[in-house]
């Protein structure tokens, strides 16, 4: 067994669910095991750690390899800790046909094992990077509301390269969709079911709604295409309406997911959401629902440090992914970004969630040559 490896099932042995999918004081809520784990573990490599309180009891954690010389540049590998819930089976790491199966293996712990894995193997060479500085953060919330990414921003942090460690099968990513979410709610009339006639039935009109969502604005969309992204997405994903079956709907919900490409704003989708109400003659007050914003990311892939990190993958070109994550949040606070890591998101959040352990110790090898080739 390797040393990532290891280190990966260690954490997988660790639940760390984010707090928002469990209820109160559950005993696998929180990153707070796997932060401590992680730091004992830099530590004992010689890396600085520190903990970024961001959340009661949640804390992101920072550990850093300082240069030798002066501070030239700074490289941020910032996977988060936390997970989706699971049953306690998928807390017990299992190794299958060349495979890691439990919680988090691909999603993120994975990137965790190989970055940190990296940056304690470099840390114990004597030639490494003279001027450049290299900081791991585990950031905590990444599956709900993104407070560890936000709060390193907030905090003032920079950094000249963010790898944000997610599951791409070891391919750099520079532009993923953002996420917006919608709630739309229709107003009507309520009267008895025996006189519908006497009301005005919200489900109704927003059955015409949804219908014009899933099929005239599906399609609109189509028409606005992205290099590396393809086209933005509209899901309706809830509705509710009503109370009962023998009163005419007074009022109805639903809830829509809007995958947004680089350029589109919440302003903007709601302008074209309101225009297609118009044409159709129908009417709806539209809100947002989502904590905080989730921008899409287009990191410009000519700059020199994404350059390199592209010779280093043995990639000529970056690729993009349909799904939100921490990089974006970073490259708004100033921090140019790509997503990279071991695992295929097909695997995240799966009854049965694994990783192929050669691609996440050439994901860790790939990420030491290229921290090792910088001056």
């Amino acid at each position: 067994m390797t040393r990532t490896e290891q280190l990966l099932a260690e954490l997988i042995a660790l639940p760390s669910v984010n707090p928002a999918f469990l209820p109160p004081r559950h005993p696998q809520a929180g990153e707070k095991d796997a932060a401590e784990f992680l730091a004992a573990t830099a530590a004992r490599a010689g890396l600085e750690v520190e903990f970024q309180k961001v959340l009661p009891g949640r804390a992101n954690l920072l550990a850093r390899l300082r240069p030798r010389g002066r501070i030239k540049q700074t490289i941020l590998l910032a996977p988060h800790l936390d997970t989706v819930g699971a049953d306690g089976t998928q807390f017990i790491p299992q190794r299958r046909h060349g495979r890691l199966h439990g919680r988090g293996a691909c999603d993120t712990k994975g990137s965790v094992a190989a970055m940190l894995g990296a940056l304690c193997e470099l840390a114990k060479l004597k030639t490494r990077p003279l001027e450049t500085e290299i900081i791991f953060a585990g950031l905590i919330d990444e599956e709900h509301a993104q407070a560890g990414s936000r709060a390193l921003v907030a905090s003032g942090f920079k950094a000249d390269l963010a790898i944000v460690g997610e599951p791409t099968k070891l391919h750099v990513v520079t532009a993923h969709k953002g996420c917006l979410w919608l709630q739309l709610e229709t107003c009507g009339r309520a009267a008895h079911g025996a006189t519908p006639q006497l009301g005005k039935n919200a489900v109704h009109e927003m059955a015409r709604i949804v219908c014009a969502l899933e099929t005239d604005y599906a399609a609109q969309l189509k028409k606005k295409k992205h290099r590396l992204l393809g086209t933005g997405t509209v899901n309706v994903g809830q509705i509710s309406g009503g109370t009962q079956p023998n009163i005419v709907p007074a009022s109805c919900r639903i809830a829509i997911d809007r995958r947004t490409l680089p350029g589109e704003t919440e302003a903007g989708v709601r302008r074209e959401i309101a225009a297609l109400l118009r044409a159709k003659k129908l009417s709806a007050q539209i809100s947002s629902t989502k904590l905080a914003s989730a921008l899409p990311l287009e990191t410009n892939s000519k700059l020199p440090l994404v350059q390199n990190f592209l010779r280093a993958a043995g990639q000529s070109r970056p690729v993009g992914v349909d799904y939100f994550c921490d990089a974006a949040v970073l490259a708004a606070g100033g921090t140019p970004s790509v997503v990279f890591g071991p695992g295929d998101i097909a695997q995240a959040h799966t009854a049965d969630e694994w990783i192929s352990l050669a691609e996440l110790e050439r994901g860790k090898n790939l990420l030491l040559n290229f921290l090792k080739s910088l001056s």
